[in-house]
């Protein structure tokens, strides 16, 4: 029985046949994020995969001669295999395999800082084992029967499957309560007024840097992916003064493995709740528009692609491309060209995300009893009242210039009708 080793990190990867030259650089990059010693490559048939081994017998003997001519440890496949096919590939090869989800998540593993973060991983990490605990480890065998043989009635296999629930379940409750914090300060956020706009990209497309240029923030930037995974919020001013909260998330990719996104959904929440979101786009990346589809279906399974979007398009020092900021027919901003890195472009991407707020600006009034004397200072303390006047019942009709986020955000708040907000 094959016993698989604890440690390695001398690979050989096996790329899919369906990708092309920046794809394979992608794959190659995230073996060496994880601290592989990158030792040979192949690529899989173009042909369908085998339901037992994924690769063919000819490719997994090719994959056998290359393991013993570069002396690998471990082997790691571009693609998400099924447990059976992950301990099929192990035996046949007597070597240590890794998918790409089980990649990920090992690099996810490395990264987390916060204790939230750490959390979500091995949560995630968890999710992914269980499914993986038919393997053929030595120390997993059922007991043998016969006199003196027999166990205490429960195999290691269950004994592993029952632990790992019971640790789920009690990060799911930890999971929970740090939650309720984060909802807390988001409500927070909510009651003073300030909209939320969020960085979101593709992963190493530069949110950091330019997440750091604008705010002067101490987070970390590498060129690298998955360098940073933790979600980080500063305020910001606009040019005009109006003040916002800038949150940076964690970069997605190619095939996020759905225990990621599962476990991320609570940090990833940030997205959905925005006011805008900022899709940061590696300019230079000649496969860029596969990337803003992959980061849209992401968005889409956190039901935040209704969210309005200001595309950034990061890295124009690379393409020797000026600075420029695109608008829709309304005068919004659609799409700014920046360098982050060389801080090229910011000043038109601030104006295109004032340009958003301005754009949402309505002009009305609302009418108050004399009992909501809070309401009625809240309003002042906004600055959305440009006249009032007392009507003869005593009550108060208040002249407003208020963006749609602020007046929805306040009726909600306030247990009021959207009805109650006159538009002129």
């Amino acid at each position: 029985m094959f016993e698989r080793p604890k440690i390695g990190e001398k690979a050989t990867l096996v790329h899919s046949s369906k990708i092309d030259h920046s794809q394979s650089l992608e794959f190659t990059e995230l073996a060496r994020s994880a601290g592989g010693i990158i030792a040979g490559s192949i690529f899989a048939s173009g042909k369908r995969p085998n339901a037992r081994y994924y690769l063919g017998k000819g490719k997994l003997d090719e994959l056998r001669l290359c393991i013993e001519k570069n002396n690998s440890e471990l082997v790691i496949i571009d693609a998400a295999l099924s447990p059976s096919q992950e301990k099929n590939i192990e035996q046949y090869l007597k070597c240590r395999v890794l998918d790409r989800s089980g990649l990920i998540l090992d690099i996810f593993a490395q990264r987390a800082r916060s204790f939230e973060g750490k959390l979500q991983v091995e949560l995630a990490q968890l999710r992914h084992i269980s499914t993986r605990l038919i393997r053929g480890w030595t120390h997993l065998e059922r007991q043998k029967g016969g006199i003196g043989l027999r166990g205490p009635g429960e195999t290691q296999l269950e004994t592993d499957r029952r632990l790992i629930d019971k640790r789920i379940r009690q990060l799911m409750l930890r999971l929970k309560q740090v939650d309720k914090r984060r909802s807390m300060s988001r409500q927070n956020r909510l009651k003073s007024e300030i909209p939320t706009v969020a960085i979101v990209g593709y992963t190493n497309a530069g949110k950091s840097t330019l997440f750091k240029q604008l705010t002067g923030a101490d987070v970390l930037v590498k060129d690298q992916l998955f360098a940073t995974l933790d979600p980080t919020m500063r305020r910001l001013d606009l040019p005009e003064g109006a003040p916002i909260i800038l949150v940076d998330t964690v970069g997605f990719i190619k095939e996020l493995p759905h225990e990621l996104v599962a476990a991320f959904r609570a940090t990833l929440q940030e997205a959905k709740e925005a006011d805008l979101i900022l899709h940061i786009i590696d300019g230079s990346d000649p496969n860029r528009w596969q990337r803003i589809k992959q980061v849209n279906n992401v968005l889409k399974q956190l039901e935040a692609d209704k969210v309005p979007q200001l595309r950034v398009y990061n890295k124009i020092d690379k393409l020797n491309y000026k600075p420029k900021l695109t608008k829709r027919i309304n005068g919004s901003g659609r799409a700014a060209w920046v360098s982050a890195l060389k801080g090229e472009g910011l000043n038109l991407l601030m104006t295109g995300i004032s340009s958003f707020f301005a754009r949402n600006l309505l002009i009305g009034s609302i009418k108050l009893n004399n009992s909501q004397g809070k309401q009625r200072a809240k309003l002042f303390q906004m600055g959305a009242v440009k006249e009032e006047k007392i009507l003869d019942d005593g009550s108060f009709r208040l002249a407003l210039e208020i963006t749609k986020q602020d007046i929805y955000r306040f009726l909600k708040k306030e247990g009021m009708s959207t009805n109650a907000f006159v538009k002129m």
